[in-house]
């Protein structure tokens, strides 16, 4: 395979491996710790002796001997023969050899539906997400959550444990059941291509890890429903804004703003494939906010220069969006938007309106938004005062430099 490394193999493979074994044998936790091992000794075996000639095949027999192991170890200790017996199928009690054609398809889109189960919390949701289909490692989940490494150890513990007690199938839900839970994965896609885009805290601006396996997750979540406008909608909607990624950082890791940013560094070929998904899925009805963001998104991206952005319409987008659902970062980023048509002193009417909303009233997007407005009305001194603010709410070392960068712009230094 060439170009591809082993650590992307591995990443490739392992939530298909998982997925075969836990359709094979049931019980999620213990089949992750059985795919863990398997990669683990993957990891050590191939830059050594190579790649075998199939990858998914090696690691589902060993995955599966070491699960063979594991459960005989627990029947021992807690005496369930006859309850393993039931779950483990006789054919299923020895591997297939490593060069044996394997019958298992690719469990992906089922196990990312298994992760966001309805008895999960959404931070278990995303930290399983994660974890088991995108083959993150528990470090590298963790700084997403803002927790140390064990805290997260212990958090997706609890929800392979919860999965398990649930006693739900390993399958594809259908019907109402797919239409519940296909909203939750939406909604954990969403956040974990949020914390890759603009993460909360850390030295960088984003983490193109997260940013590019929500992308890649949700390609697999619209090649299982094609048909799908809200699938569409925020897919086209990640390819939008992560077509602006090359441009958001300066030479030296300094955050650009969109206004400032060289337009010519943003990725064209996802520019084209992003308003070429939102064009056809909002004619298909009915329309959902990923579809709204999404084409507030593609006139961002249409427009060739700052000046040119239509700036009335991301307004009525924004209008109607805000019909959808009670979000402060919808009403924020709607204020911006009346601003910059109507006018600075209408946007910061609706600003003063938010600021009574206790669910902003650590972020540092609204005192930002403020000083932004307040310095185009001339107000200098308030100005500072609010980019200061948002510096000092702000986790992201990116960010603070910025934010600082502008009020020292305002005092002269």
């Amino acid at each position: 395979m060439p170009g591809t490394t082993v650590e992307d193999l591995l990443r490739d493979l392992a939530p298909q491996v998982l997925g075969a074994l836990v359709r094979r044998y049931g019980h999620f936790d213990t089949a992750e710790d059985a795919t863990q091992e398997a990669l683990i000794a993957a990891a050590t075996a191939w830059p050594r002796d190579g790649v075998p000639d199939d990858p998914r095949a090696w690691l589902i027999a060993v995955a599966a001997r070491r699960l063979t192991d594991l459960l005989r170890r627990e029947q021992a200790r807690t005496r369930r023969e006859d309850t393993v017996a039931r779950w483990v199928r006789p054919a299923d009690r020895v591997a297939p050899p490593a060069d044996e054609a394997p019958d298992d398809g690719d469990d992906s889109l089922i196990l990312l539906f298994l992760c966001c189960h309805p008895a999960l919390s959404p931070a278990s949701q995303i930290a399983l997400t994660l974890r088991a289909v995108g083959g993150l490692s528990t470090a590298e989940v963790a700084p997403a959550f803002l927790v140390p490494e064990e805290t997260m150890t212990r958090r997706i513990s609890r929800g392979k444990q919860r999965i398990r007690a649930s006693g739900v199938p390993f399958r594809m839900p259908t019907g109402a059941e797919r239409r519940e839970r296909l909203a939750a994965v939406l909604h954990v896609l969403y956040l974990i291509f949020n914390e890759g885009y603009a993460r909360t805290s850390g030295p960088g601006l984003f983490r193109a890890d997260l940013a590019a396996e929500a992308i890649r997750l949700t390609r697999l979540v619209r090649r299982l429903l094609p048909d799908d406008a809200e699938v569409a909608g925020l897919l086209a909607l990640m390819l939008l804004t992560d077509a602006r990624a090359p441009a958001r950082v300066g030479p030296h890791g300094e955050l650009v703003p969109m206004a400032e940013q060289d337009r010519s560094r943003w990725k064209a070929a996802q520019i084209a494939e992003g308003v070429a998904l939102v064009s056809a899925a909002l004619p298909r009805g009915p329309v959902g906010p990923y579809q709204v963001q999404a084409a507030i998104a593609a006139l961002h991206d249409e427009a060739p220069s700052a000046a040119e952005t239509d700036w009335a319409q991301i307004t009525a987008l924004y209008e109607v969006l805000r019909g959808m659902n009670d979000n402060p970062v919808v009403a924020l980023n709607h204020a911006v938007a009346v601003a910059m048509s109507r006018g600075a002193p209408a946007g910061l009417a609706l600003l003063d309106d938010l600021a009574a909303d206790g669910r902003l009233a650590r972020d540092p997007r609204l005192p930002a938004a403020r000083a932004h407005l307040l310095e185009l009305v001339g107000d200098r001194d308030a100005a500072r005062d609010a980019y200061r603010e948002a510096a000092g709410r702000s986790t992201n070392l990116a960010q603070q430099r910025y934010l600082h960068a502008r009020a020292d712009r305002l005092t002269g230094n």
